[in-house]
């Protein structure tokens, strides 16, 4: 498991004078801390650690010397300034359920011709700490135009200890004809003769 340093925050201070001295701010909550806990991670290691940790993984976060069994349970981030702002941990507690998201992760997008269509970029679900899942990786080189992929058809649906919180019809990704297909020339020249006609 990979470990996140973080610091516990004054609250005097506000968020964002701490993220303009190049902090992240975030809060960690959980079943087991009465109130939830103000924290600050340097910015340039969070963006380093988010490189391969995302919402949903596990991690421990060390806080001030203090470790922390915790679910990255929510990211926000300013679009306009492509910073990180704020990140929410959940605390895991050993045998109790706890709702989460597997990120969805495309293998082989090159590999196919069409439109590719991703319509859930992550699968919601319900399981204890130890049947967490991180990410669904969906190997797309076998799919043909009209092909669909369910949530049914993913590992994640045959997990005895996972329960989803999505209907197992919904589509998680598609592939469609491309929608510039060229028209036959014949009939472009039909459709410009037709039109002169109605002039």
């Amino acid at each position: 498991m990979t470990t996140l340093k973080a610091e516990k925050r004054d609250l005097s201070v506000k968020a964002k004078k701490l993220r303009r001295e190049g902090f992240v701010t975030g809060n960690i909550f959980g079943k087991e801390i009465k109130d939830s806990i103000p924290v600050k991670m340097e910015k340039l290691e969070t963006q380093k650690f988010l490189k391969t940790n995302q919402k949903g993984s596990r991690i421990n976060l060390s806080v001030d010397g203090e470790d922390y069994d915790v679910l990255i349970k929510d990211i926000s981030y300013d679009a306009m300034k492509g910073q990180i702002n704020e990140i929410d941990f959940q605390q895991l507690v050993s045998g109790e359920e706890i709702n989460a998201a597997a990120e969805v992760v495309i293998l082989n997008h090159d590999m196919v011709q069409g439109v590719l269509s991703v319509h859930l970029e992550e699968i919601p679900y319900r399981a204890v700490p130890s049947a967490l899942v991180e990410k669904v990786e969906i190997d797309v080189s076998g799919m043909k135009i009209g092909d669909a992929i369910k949530v049914a058809d993913l590992a994640i649906a045959k997990d005895k200890d996972v329960k989803l919180n999505v209907d197992t019809e919904e589509i998680v990704v598609s592939l469609s004809a491309p929608h510039n297909a060229e028209i036959p020339e014949a009939e472009t020249e039909e459709g410009t003769e037709t039109a002169e006609a109605e002039k």
